[in-house]
């Protein structure tokens, strides 16, 4: 287990250094019913001041976000892995199993401004299912929301486990309605970091809405023990025009400059990271003061480059693996300056 000691946070001056301000796309307005949503005019800042403890995050983010009341917690999710129960096979391979809900519900995505997501298990992203390479997955699919869904998995299956409209339908797949459910069946091949998301029409509507999650299969020969982190690079079109006005990692803009996540120096330290902004074409990952091995797709055990700096096209993913020699606070963030500044930013917190 890690350490949680609290720090001392970098000043609000200081992270303006490194940050500069150029406040939101859209700035925060207040309506009569006490939630708050992004104004129309492009481009203006905020200028409320900042309350938050901690890490100052930016002064357009007046406040925290409840996370109890959305019912996920960031600093959770970055270490969440969802295994599911397992039983045996006559075979005497393991069957893992899930199930997956899809549900309506609004989820807080900055303080104050409140947004109708379409989740998976309550929450975005959805549950990080993990299996092993050669194993029997079964998950089984509800569909609790008010419009029709699927799950479809980046890996190797038939086609009607695909969770694509228009085929399986008549086994049962293909697009799910309201109140019905499938059980998606396929092995687990083959090993690297994957996703899965809603493919219902209009596909960008379905996964901006919050659809889509994570998905390890571990190696048969298992990765070098880590602490291991999962980052779903994310965001928000609040006004619904078609681009985004907040970004983030694990959907809480600026949660880990306030909540920094909390390694160990010389640990060996392993990141799944998985592109599912909607939107804009490119998102990227940058660490300060440090470089990293990188697996893209993580199908294979040999790193492709050593560096600090990646990009991803939405649905592309990868494995990072660093050790942090010093301690102290090291920033991570998007190097696409719009997005660094609207949310997606934060800090390794290194403890000796």
């Amino acid at each position: 287990m890690l350490a949680t000691g609290a720090v001392a946070a970098p000043t609000l001056a200081a992270l303006h250094e490194v940050v500069p301000h150029s406040g939101l796309h859209h700035a925060l307005a207040g309506h009569g019913d006490g939630t708050a949503h992004a104004a129309m005019e492009h481009g203006q800042a905020g200028h409320g001041a900042m309350s938050a403890p901690g890490i100052a995050m930016h002064n357009s983010f007046a406040g925290s976000v409840d996370n109890e009341a959305n019912g996920f917690d960031p600093s959770e999710l970055v270490r969440d892995f969802d295994l599911g129960s397992t039983s045996r096979l006559p075979d005497g391979r393991t069957l893992r199993e899930w199930t997956i809900i899809a549900q309506d519900r609004e989820i807080e995505v900055a303080p104050g401004i409140t947004y109708p997501a379409w989740t998976y298990n309550g929450r975005v992203p959805g549950p990080t299912l993990r299996a092993r390479q050669g194993e029997r997955l079964r998950i089984r699919f509800v569909n609790g929301s008010d419009h029709p869904h699927t799950v479809h998995f980046h890996g190797i299956h038939p086609d009607f486990m695909d969770g694509m409209p228009g085929i399986g339908e008549g086994r049962g797949g293909g697009q799910i309605k309201t109140g019905d459910a499938f059980v998606y069946e396929f092995d687990a091949e083959p090993f690297g970091v994957h996703l899965y998301h809603c493919h219902a029409m209009p596909l960008a509507a379905h996964i901006a809405k919050g659809l889509y999650g994570a998905f390890i299969v571990d190696p048969a020969e298992s990765r070098e023990p880590a602490d291991e982190l999962v980052m779903v690079m994310n965001g928000f079109d609040t006004d619904f025009d078609g681009e985004n006005d907040i970004y983030a990692v694990n959907s809480i803009p600026f949660h880990y400059v306030e909540h920094p996540i909390k390694v160990k120096r010389g640990e060996l330290v392993r990141i799944y990271l998985v592109n599912l902004l909607e939107y804009d074409p490119i998102n990227s990952f940058h660490i300060h003061a440090n470089f990293f091995d990188y697996y893209p797709t993580g199908t294979r055990l040999e790193p492709t480059e050593y560096t600090d700096t990646i990009v991803q096209g939405q649905a592309q993913r990868g494995v990072l693996e660093l050790r942090f020699p010093y301690a102290g606070h090291f920033m991570f963030h998007a190097h696409k300056t719009e997005f660094a500044e609207l949310g997606w930013l934060g800090f390794f917190e290194v403890e000796e």
